[in-house]
């Protein structure tokens, strides 16, 4: 039997009020037992800068994947619409107007119906420009969860392109472009902001890349304010030793608040100097239950875990010391 599949998600801004929303479940009560098991789906993606039809491509067939193994959310590469290493063509409106073009192509498709979709791209709000995830279910956009902190060390220089989204702002409304109204049945604006979406049986919400790395990254918030699903759509790329230390992040995300981690990672040169190197993730309550591979010549590998959201909720009632 479903969960509780009459209500709708709401969003929550850790803590917003209820914005535009679509009913599924995500996770299914077992008969005769306490276990309610969510069946979750990340990907890594040999995604090119640009190449808005072969990136929309990859990313259409790893929703299919996703689908037909039976997940509920499915999980995808930071930026993976325009291509992570875009360089200075983010300043270009066409590179953003092909990124909603992609999207509404996703919505058009039909693949979102009875999946939760978290999708990488960019957005310009009040004529700023944003690294976004893009949650969409059923041909509807639930929320823009704008990236908090970027990546500026190393090879990084995200804040020549993108402005981190201020906290302090709470839930705004993003107004969606006239074609991805008409390709989403009409709907006008979506809630843009560090939120979480939850759902009768189970509530989600997502950290991008950068943020893992952070003394205060947001999953601590958001485990802390009950969400047992956080995904980490990344762009990530390959230097010596540090698959163990996001390893050691993703482990110590979950092992101490408990949790469901997802993380997806590009895979492949995109174009530029570096290369990703992918290995996706599922880790439940510091223990990795699912790897992908490293240094994969596939254009699209798709890593599937069905996990028990009750072990999530009976480790996190074991702290005496959480409130």
């Amino acid at each position: 039997k479903k969960m509780a599949s009459t209500s709708e998600p709401t969003v929550d801004g850790v803590r917003a009020d209820a914005a535009e929303h679509c009913s599924a479940p995500m996770a299914e009560l077992q008969h005769g037992s306490p276990r309610a098991l969510a069946t979750l789906a990340t990907c890594s993606l040999n995604q090119w800068a640009l190449d808005f039809d072969g990136n929309l491509e990859r990313v259409l067939e790893s929703i299919r994947q996703a689908r037909a193994a039976g997940a509920r959310y499915r999980l995808g590469p930071e930026l993976e619409l325009p291509g992570y290493g875009c360089e200075d063509h983010f300043y270009e409106p066409d590179t953003l107007l092909h990124s909603w073009q992609s999207l509404a192509a996703i919505l058009r498709s039909g693949l979102t119906d009875g999946i939760l979709c978290d999708i990488g791209s960019l957005a310009l709000h009040k004529s700023v420009r944003y690294n976004v995830r893009i949650l969409c279910l059923n041909g509807r956009v639930l929320l823009v969860r704008p990236k908090l902190s970027l990546a500026d060390d190393g090879n990084y220089r995200e804040g020549r392109w993108f402005v981190p989204w201020c906290e302090s702002r709470g839930i705004e409304e993003l107004v969606l472009p006239d074609f991805v109204q008409h390709a989403a049945g009409g709907q006008r604006t979506v809630p843009i902001g560090f939120a979480a979406l939850e759902f009768d049986d189970a509530s989600a919400g997502a950290e991008t890349c950068e943020e893992l790395f952070t003394p205060d990254a947001p999953h601590i918030a958001l485990a802390l304010d009950g969400v047992e699903v956080i995904a980490n759509g990344s762009g990530s790329h390959h230097e010596l030793r540090k698959l163990d230390r996001r390893l050691q992040l993703l482990r110590s995300a979950t092992a101490k608040a408990g949790g469901v981690y997802l993380y997806a990672n590009q895979q492949g040169c995109d174009g530029g100097r570096c290369y990703y190197d992918g290995c996706a993730l599922v880790v439940v309550n510091g223990e990795v239950v699912a790897q992908g591979t490293q240094f994969s010549l596939r254009d699209v590998e798709v890593v599937v875990a069905t996990v028990d959201l009750e072990a999530v909720r009976s480790a996190r009632a074991a702290f005496v010391s959480r409130s």
